[in-house]
């Protein structure tokens, strides 16, 4: 359902960004968005996109961290500037069908490390 890429290495300051493509026939009514988890840590959110493009994003990364949606809206991107070592994190991508209790997918996680 959920294919994520762009993670990587990064040295303090640089930058990333993570794409996440998303198949189904109720992607282009649902949310998308990022989370993290860095170990030892609870997953947070760091940003999320509607389908009408509102957007939320952490106070943490705000900022710095940009969500978007293709125009197809089955892509969801996170360009990430000002990178910080406390960035550093597994990132998983989430699709969430608003109109269903269960249609809340997640995906395989994307690795981003930042050195100072």
């Amino acid at each position: 359902q959920l294919q994520a890429s762009g993670g990587g290495l990064v040295q303090a300051g640089g930058s990333l960004r993570l794409s996440c493509v998303a198949s189904g026939n109720f992607v282009s009514i649902s949310a998308m968005g990022w989370y993290r988890q860095a170990p030892g840590k609870q997953r947070e959110l760091v940003a999320t996109i509607t389908s009408r493009g509102i957007t939320t994003t952490a106070d943490s990364v705000k900022g710095r961290f940009t969500i978007s949606r293709s125009s197809a809206k089955n892509t969801v991107f996170l360009q990430m500037n000002s990178l910080k070592p406390e960035d550093t994190a597994l990132y998983y991508c989430n699709l969430k069908d608003p109109y269903s209790a269960t249609r809340n997918y997640w995906g395989q996680g994307t690795q981003v490390t930042v050195s100072s």
